[in-house]
Order: C-alpha cells, then sequence, then structure tokens
C-alpha cells in the first residue's frame, strides 16, 4: 500500500506541477503585465482554492466533471486524471501569485531596453523576463509541489480512494489512520512532513536569493 502510494503521489504531482507551472506562470505574467477591467477579480477567483475548503473545491470539479456535468463526457472522475486535476487546481493558485509578485519586481527598464533594441512583447517574455523571475518561479513551482503532494479533500472528492488507482499517500495516511493502523499513518506523515520542511527550507533560500 505504502509504495504504490508513493509512487502515485509522485507521479500525480510531478504532473499537476508541470500544468500549474505552465499555465500559473502565463496567468501570473498576465496579472502583472495587463491592466484590465476586473483584473482583481479574476486574480481573486484564481486564489479562491487558497480558502476555500478543499472539499468544496474537490465538489464544484465533481460538479463540472462529473457524468451529468458539463464536461461529464470526458470520464473522467475516479481515474489518474482525476487525481491529477485535483492536484493541479490546489497547486495552481500558489504558482499563479508567485509569478505575478516575481513579474511585478522586476525592473521595467529592463523591459523597456529589449523593446528598444527591437524586441517584441513574447520575445522579451521569453529571454528578459523569465530568466530574471526564475527565482520566484522556482519558489511557486515548489509551493505548488508541496501542495500537489499533500492533497486531499479534492482528491477524495473527485477521484475516491481507490488503492492502487487513486489512493495518493494523504489518502492512504487516511485509510490507515481510519483503520487503526498507526505504525503506517506515522510513518507516512513523517514522510510527508520532512518533504514540507525541505520545500519550505527551498523556497526560503530561492527568497533570499532574490532579495
Amino acid at each position: 500500500m505504502i509504495a504504490s502510494a508513493l509512487l502515485l503521489s509522485l507521479v500525480v504531482a510531478t504532473l499537476a506541477t508541470a500544468i500549474a507551472v505552465g499555465l500559473g506562470t502565463a496567468a501570473g505574467w498576465l496579472l502583472a503585465r495587463r491592466a484590465f477591467a476586473g483584473r482583481e477579480l479574476v486574480d481573486a477567483l484564481l486564489s479562491l482554492p487558497l480558502v476555500l475548503p478543499p472539499t468544496v473545491t474537490g465538489y464544484y470539479l465533481l460538479v463540472l466533471l462529473g457524468r451529468k456535468g458539463p464536461l461529464g463526457g470526458l470520464s473522467i472522475p475516479f481515474t489518474l486524471t482525476a487525481c491529477v486535476a485535483a492536484a493541479t487546481v490546489m497547486a495552481f493558485p500558489l504558482v499563479v501569485r508567485a509569478a505575478r509578485v516575481a513579474f511585478e519586481e522586476l525592473d521595467p527598464r529592463q523591459r523597456l531596453a529589449a523593446a528598444s533594441l527591437g524586441a517584441n512583447t513574447v520575445a522579451t517574455m521569453w529571454r528578459v523576463e523569465l530568466p530574471l523571475a526564475r527565482r520566484g518561479l522556482a519558489a511557486g513551482a515548489a509551493l505548488g509541489f508541496a501542495r500537489a503532494l499533500g492533497e486531499f479533500g479534492a482528491t477524495l472528492m473527485l477521484a475516491g480512494n481507490i488503492p492502487g488507482r487513486t489512493q495518493t499517500l494523504p489518502l492512504a495516511i487516511y485509510e490507515a489512520a481510519m483503520t487503526g493502523e498507526n505504525r503506517a499513518a506515522l510513518v507516512l506523515s513523517v514522510a510527508l512532513t520532512a518533504v514540507s520542511i525541505v520545500v519550505l527550507l527551498l523556497v526560503g533560500r530561492l527568497g533570499r536569493g532574490r532579495s
């Protein structure tokens, strides 16, 4: 149980982080660089998973992706894809916020210099802004990975708790605790705690590097 849950969690967290970083970096750049009506409202909506109970977020995903939902034909619930979707949604706001801050902290003269040399918006983003913001983006990715690895509520709602199929480490801890397997629950909890500490130390180091 432990080995399969660990492997599944690593796969889910890696895929979710990759998706969240791709989409979240783009969203953070738009929020930092483009002024448009309702920008702060969009930012608030994207950040909702940070403040809503994970089970509520999972319920919304189930309504959206369930059999009777608008995307019900994709048959996502209770699959590996459901685990990735839930983890991505929960990790996404952390990446967006980190990306927005990283891009907003850049010296605007860097962009002006690139524009004066003939670089368009896309080229400036890829060649100037992304490299300069890399520490902030890496910090967001690290936080997103930790959040995806520890995701529980939304995953339980959308993917269920099926051993060997959708049972990630947090779900395995929950099952072990409920069935009286306290040693297994303790070992898994300590492992997740250790990962969280490492991530926080990494984020702190990246933050000091940026300053």
